[in-house]
């Protein structure tokens, strides 16, 4: 059975969208020393992601020009807030791009 949803050029770019955020944030996490298991990773991933679902969606609404790079940044962004939020100590040098987004989160 062949992929015909594989074709969509729009499905094919959020494939690539979504394979890019799991290896940003399997890399933060082994930056961090934080164990994939954590227990705490589990509220601190729905929360980003439901951030992440909301704020992507606005600025998809707006028409901006968003691609891959700055969608995985914008989940990257919102998983740190998250982890922070559960308590979870993060250097700022751990993660560079957090001014970028601040302006469009709640």
């Amino acid at each position: 059975m062949q992929d015909e949803w594989g074709r969509d050029p729009s499905v094919r770019n959020i494939r690539r969208l979504f394979a890019s955020m799991e290896t940003a944030q399997t890399e933060l996490l082994d930056k961090l020393k934080l164990s994939p298991f954590d227990p705490r990773l589990r509220r601190a991933r729905e929360e980003a992601r439901a951030l992440f679902e909301r704020v992507w969606a606005e600025v998809a609404s707006k028409r901006r020009a968003a691609d891959e790079q700055e969608g995985c940044s914008l989940y990257l962004h919102c998983l740190v807030r998250s982890l922070r939020q559960s308590g979870i100590q993060i250097p700022d040098e751990a993660f560079t791009d957090q001014k970028r987004f601040e302006r469009l989160l709640p």
